[in-house]
This record gives C-alpha cells, sequence and structure tokens, in this order.
C-alpha cells in the first residue's frame, strides 16, 4: 500500500485484526499470524522490487527464495493500480493476492485473473443511489468530475445510463489525470472551476485514487461555497493536509458503505504509540509531526512529546478514528485469509496422521480453494465472501460533512439507501437534519431551465441538453394543462381556450330569445309583415278578373307577393335558439348543473333554513327544464354569472300562504321567488313559486333556497 497520513488508518486496522486473530482461541489455535508492509510509491520499479523483496526475501537475487524461518501465505494489496501491476508477478508464483480497494466489476468479469479477491461489496448500486438522491431534491442539472481509468470511465457509463432514465442531464464532464495513467497530470494544474461549471448548483465527484486530492485542495483554493458536492466514500475532508478556508466543501453529501461497528477499533487507536510499536517507523515520524517530538542524538528515540500523546486528540483532518471503508475492507481480508488458512489446516490435520509435523508444511498456492469458497460471518455480524458472484450489492449510509465552526469536520448520518428495498422505499433521508453549502438558507435548486407552466410547452434550445428549453406559448385554440408539456393539446370544435391557455372552454352560444323585447318585436313585425302581404294576395285573387288586377301582370303579383311572404317568414328562423351541435346539448347541460350546484355551496346556511311549499310540478331535473332559457347581456353577450331556470314548470295559479303556524318566534312565511342574487327572471309575471319560513323583516327569500 502506499501510505499517507488518510489510509495509515488501513495499516493500523491491519494490525488490529492480526492481533485480534491471535487472541482467538477458536480461530488458528496455537498459530499466531505475523506480518510486514511494504509502501508502494508512485513507480513501477519500486513496485517490482518490492514484490520480488515480498516473494524472495532479498532484493537482489530473483527467483529464489532466502526465507527459512517464515513464509508468506497471501499479499493483500489496496490501490486498484498497484493491484494490476504486481498481479502479473503474483501469477506466475500462483500466489493469493487479495485487494481491499473498492469493488471493481472488471476483475470479477475477467476469467484471466484468477488469482485476485476482491473483499469489498459489490458498490455498482453506487450511481443508482446517487441518481435517487437527485430524483429526491428535483435537481436535473448535474456536473461530474471523475477519475481517469478505467473505474471512473465505468462509473461514467453507469451513472449516464440512470441519468438517462429519469431524465436528468449532465452539465459537464470534467475528467482528472492521475499520475500513472497520464504523464501530463504531474505538470497540468487540474483547473475544475471554469465559467462552465459555475452556473452548476450540484456536482457529483466521484474519488478512486489518490490522484484526486489536487481536486480537493483545487475547489478550496477557489473558495467555493454555494455548490453541493456528492461524492462517495473515497473522499476525504482534507486529504493532503491543508486547511480549507470558508468551507468549501461544508454540506458535501457522501455515500459511504453501510457496515457495523467494529468494537474495541477506537480503543486500540487511542492506545497505538511509537513504544508500543517500534518497529512502525512511520507512526514514529506521525508522532514527531504532530505532538512537537524530538528526536534522541544517541539512539534517534523520541522525547519531550506532548504527554499522554494519541491518535485520538488529533483533527478529524489529521486522522479520524471512523473506521473508513478500507479500514473495513482490509479488516474483513485479514479474517478471510485466517479462516481460509484454518480450513486448510484443519483439514489436512484430518488427513495427515496424528502427531506428523510435516502436516504444517504447504504452500501458498494451496490456499486458493479454500479463498474461493470462502463464506463467514465477521466479528460484527457481517457476511464476507470472495466469490464476486455471491456478493450482494452494498447499501450505503448518507452522511453529510459539517465543517462549521471552522475545523469541525464532522460526518452526520442524514439517510440511507438500499437497492434490495422496493423502488419508491430504497431512499430513506431526513431533510431537516442537513447543513447545505455556506450562503445557502434552503434546498438548493439545480436546473438548466425553469419548467414551463401551464400554458407553454417546451421548446428545445439548439445543440444543448434535453433538460435545456425555452417555455413557448401555445397557439390560438391550443392548451397546456399541466407543466413542462411537450407539446399543446388543439380544442375541440365546441370549445375555445381560455385566455391563460391552459383550459377548453364550451363555445357560448348567443341568440335572440323570442321572449326578449327585441325578439318579441321582431317577430311581430315580420307576423304583420307576413298577414298584410297575404291580405293582399287575397286581394288579388278575389279580384283576379278585375281589369287593375289584370292590368298589373297577375302572373307576377302573385310571384311577388307569394316571394314577400316566404321572406318575411324566413326572418322568423334568426330568432330563437337553432339546432345544436353533436353533444352541445349534453355539455350545456352538464355545465348548467355544475353551475347550479357551484352556486349552492357558495350560500350553505341559506340553503337549509328554508325549504320551498306550493304547487310545483318538477317535470325536470335541475337544467332540463322545459323553460330552459339564458339570459344574454347587454344585447349579445352573455354575463359570466348567467343562470338557468333550475328545470322547474311553475304553475301559474295563485299559491295560498300555508295555514300552519310558523315553527319558530321570530319567522313568518314569505312569498319563496325564483330570483338570482342580482337578475329578476325575464318575462315572468307571476314570479311567486311558494312559500317559506323566513326571517323577520325579510321580503324575499334567494333561488338557493329554492335549490335546496
Amino acid at each position: 500500500m502506499r501510505i499517507v497520513s488518510n489510509n495509515y488508518q488501513t495499516v493500523l486496522a491491519f494490525i488490529f485484526a492480526i492481533e485480534e486473530i491471535n487472541r482467538n482461541p477458536h480461530l488458528l489455535p496455537n498459530i499466531s499470524l505475523g506480518y510486514e508492509s511494504h509502501n508502494f510509491l508512485y513507480s513501477h520499479w519500486r513496485m517490482l522490487e518490492s514484490s520480488l523483496i515480498l516473494l524472495t526475501g532479498e532484493d537482489e537475487i530473483p527467483n529464489y527464495t532466502c526465507r527459512t524461518e517464515t513464509k508468506s501465505v497471501s499479499v493483500l494489496t489496496g490501490i486498484s493500480w498497484a493491484t494490476s501491476q504486481i498481479e502479473p508477478l503474483l501469477e506466475l508464483y500462483k500466489f493469493p493476492q487479495v485487494t481491499y480497494s473498492s469493488f471493481d466489476p472488471m476483475v470479477s468479469d475477467n476469467g484471466h485473473i484468477p488469482y485476485l479477491y476482491q473483499v469489498a461489496q459489490r458498490d455498482t448500486s453506487l450511481a443508482l443511489g446517487m441518481v435517487s438522491l437527485m430524483l429526491h431534491f428535483s435537481w436535473t442539472w448535474v456536473g461530474l468530475v471523475i477519475p481517469e481509468g478505467h473505474k471512473g470511465l465505468q462509473f461514467l457509463s453507469d451513472v449516464r445510463v440512470e441519468m438517462d432514465k429519469s431524465r436528468i442531464c449532465v452539465a459537464f464532464v470534467k475528467t482528472i489525470s492521475t499520475p500513472l495513467v497520464s504523464f501530463a497530470s504531474v505538470v497540468q494544474q487540474k483547473f475544475i472551476l471554469t465559467t462552465e461549471t459555475s452556473s452548476v448548483n450540484v456536482v457529483i465527484i466521484y474519488y478512486d485514487t489518490d490522484g484526486l486530492d489536487d481536486v480537493t485542495y483545487n475547489i478550496g483554493q477557489y473558495v467555493v461555497t454555494w455548490q453541493v458536492w456528492v461524492t462517495n466514500s473515497q473522499w476525504h475532508a482534507d486529504m493532503a493536509g491543508r486547511n480549507f478556508i470558508l468551507g468549501s466543501f461544508h454540506g458535501t453529501l457522501i455515500f459511504s458503505i453501510h457496515h457495523e461497528e467494529i468494537s474495541g477499533f477506537k480503543n486500540f487507536l487511542q492506545a497505538a504509540s511509537p513504544s508500543k510499536y517500534p518497529e512502525d517507523t512511520y507512526l514514529t515520524k506521525y508522532w514527531f509531526q504532530n505532538f512537537h517530538c524530538s528526536f534522541s542524538d544517541s539512539d534517534c528515540a523520541l522525547k519531550d512529546c506532548t504527554p499522554n500523546a494519541s491518535l485520538a486528540w488529533l483533527p478529524v483532518n489529521r486522522f479520524d478514528p471512523a473506521m473508513s471503508d478500507e479500514s473495513y475492507n482490509i479488516y474483513n481480508g485479514v479474517y478471510a485469509v485466517a479462516h481460509a488458512l484454518h480450513e486448510m489446516l484443519l483439514q489436512q490435520d484430518q488427513m495427515q496422521p496424528v502427531g506428523n509435523k510435516e502436516s504444517m508444511v504447504f504452500s501458498s498456492w494451496q490456499l486458493h480453494p479454500f479463498l474461493k469458497n470462502l463464506q463467514f460471518d465477521n466479528p460484527a455480524g457481517d457476511q464476507v465472501t470472495l466469490d464476486d458472484t455471491r456478493k450482494l450489492h452494498a447499501e450505503y449510509d448518507i452522511l453529510n460533512f459539517w465543517n462549521i465552526p471552522e475545523g469541525l469536520r464532522l460526518k452526520v448520518k442524514v439517510g440511507t439507501f438500499s437497492p434490495h428495498a422496493p423502488f419508491d422505499q430504497q431512499m430513506s433521508f431526513s431533510d431537516d437534519m442537513i447543513e447545505w453549502a455556506t450562503g445557502i438558507t434552503e434546498t438548493p435548486h439545480s436546473v438548466c431551465s425553469e419548467s414551463c407552466s401551464p400554458g407553454f410547452r417546451k421548446s428545445p434550445q439548439e445543440g444543448k441538453a434535453a433538460c435545456c428549453f425555452d417555455c413557448t406559448p401555445c397557439p390560438d385554440n391550443e392548451v397546456a394543462n399541466d407543466t413542462d408539456m411537450e407539446q399543446c393539446v388543439k380544442c375541440p370544435d365546441h370549445q375555445y381556450a381560455n385566455i391563460q391557455q391552459n383550459h377548453c372552454l364550451l363555445k357560448v352560444v348567443t341568440f335572440l330569445a323570442y321572449e326578449e323585447p327585441l325578439g318579441k318585436a321582431l317577430a311581430g313585425t315580420a307576423l304583420s309583415l307576413t298577414l298584410l302581404t297575404a291580405a293582399v294576395l287575397g286581394l288579388f285573387v278575389k279580384h283576379r278578373g278585375t281589369p287593375i288586377v289584370k292590368a298589373n301582370n297577375l302572373a307576377l303579383s302573385y310571384t311577388l307577393l307569394i316571394s314577400l311572404t316566404c321572406c318575411f317568414l324566413c326572418s322568423l328562423l334568426f330568432i330563437g335558439r337553432g339546432p345544436q351541435a353533436p353533444g352541445a346539448a349534453l355539455a350545456d347541460r352538464k355545465r348548467s348543473e355544475k353551475d347550479w350546484t357551484e352556486q349552492r355551496h357558495r350560500d350553505p346556511p341559506l340553503q337549509h333554513r328554508a325549504g320551498a311549499l306550493g304547487s310545483e310540478e318538477p317535470d325536470a331535473v335541475p337544467g332540463r327544464g322545459a323553460d330552459n332559457r339564458v339570459r344574454p347581456g347587454p344585447r349579445g353577450f352573455r354575463r359570466p354569472w348567467s343562470w338557468t331556470r333550475l328545470g322547474l314548470s311553475v304553475s301559474k295559479k295563485e299559491v295560498p300562504p300555508p295555514k300552519a303556524p310558523a315553527a319558530n318566534q321570530g319567522m313568518r312565511w314569505g312569498p319563496l321567488v325564483a330570483v338570482n342574487s342580482k337578475v329578476q327572471l325575464p318575462g315572468d309575471p307571476d314570479p311567486y313559486l311558494g312559500w317559506a319560513m323566513v326571517q323577520e323583516g325579510s321580503e324575499e327569500l334567494q333561488h338557493q333556497a329554492l335549490a335546496g
């Protein structure tokens, strides 16, 4: 492994697991595990050299083992690129290699790496979890920052697929080169924050290797406090040990693989010190840097350190005591090798004669069958298996990074994500516990274009993502009754669009009724002229033999008089309501019923306190009366509060008041009138329909009582 301040916790977890196994009387009894560590630097030659030392015990004699008393049975590697570099050499010796880095699907898919085992759980649901978080907050405009390499590209492919399914758009993709992937990254500064990224409020950063430490530092230098960062558990609060100002990463949301807490690990960290592990030179150097120690001139031992110093005293940016995913994986990796070795020795012991010491002699390649079929529960109760086909998809804890006040660097659990749960129950989230980035007081908003309100349709912007669009008003007589509609819908022929163009309304039929004064006048005039013309025609017929009639061209006179009669009668066709379009009568009736119902609900007390009495003949239901008239407004315009006759056939006989006395004091019998609160019924010489109980002093009862 490559030892730096942030992954040194994995070294301590490695030592803690070995010491815990050596104390366990049920696992490898009478056998003590040892270990040695090799620091893989960013150098191909150094990695090869460390591998040769591991295999041979010497750095000058390859392909020859100088070890006599000790023998390594397996190697645990952490960084994925280091694993790929030393794997071909270890494969020559069939040496078991257990990796504790994040799960790599390419390793499990490639059958040509038979001696490499992954401890980590499958985290292929990470992309689905992050997209579910985007949907939870309605974020549709998101940026991506990924490392160069196959794992970063695999995550990019997975997250793009999930985002396309959920109609979330990628605002930008920044690929960060790592030292071993691209030499240019050593000399090229990583500019992440540009004009393109400044308009995006939510950015996903996928961490894989330590090469992204510079990404963290680059963002911290620019003091970005308005964006929300969503990342995975490989991210650290201050990976390079630098102190960020103003909390650029305050409010970051972290997806961390869920695992149970390992008991005793925090106590182990508190007790770890150079005096306890004098052979650990890195711990000595770490103590010297953080606890103000000095070296003795005689034996280079530490002196004058802070009394009772402990790793637990250090700030989180220097050393985080919470067990990370890699520390948890290396802990399980040690136990996996121990369980496989235990099963192999137990099998040899059963096959060999009692007392035969040669039963302890074995080669490392003999461990493979046991590692492939291994499945056990670790001390925390979690199931561990090295068979990639039996691994379950990991569940995630969603952590919120708090760095206010400066230096707090606290990770608070605010939610969970489980890919095994039903789709609508996969994510559990506590919105009220989230601390957003500095300066953000409410849930951030990250969209390319605001939603189109009803009455508008989305018009794509040329050359941009689908989430970027303009809102275009619907054309004439077309409506959009929902937000973000792709197309407007045309209203039927008997309807028209309202002003907001979000609803189709029935077309109002305006006509001249016979009951109107103008209708009566015109009808009377037409009939009078028709009768006059008919009378003249009768005179012509009666006196057709007289010289005067004959002199006026009898045939022409008949033709003119009959034509005039027809013309006068034709004018009656323009008075009264003409034939309706198919379905219009039903729609108008339903609309009348709806208006009638809404009018009743506007005055509920009135409709319950009076009951209609009288000689009414209800030959129809509301809106279906024999006299279903509509009162026009000023000459041809229908009033928005127009009423109907409610479908009652009214007797024109005088209705006498009831003889029964009023039931309550202060009440009297009053005339019940079919009167709207604003409009008197037209053409009704006797509007009284009955009698009803009313308050003293009331002269009329509104038509709502009649409806009740």
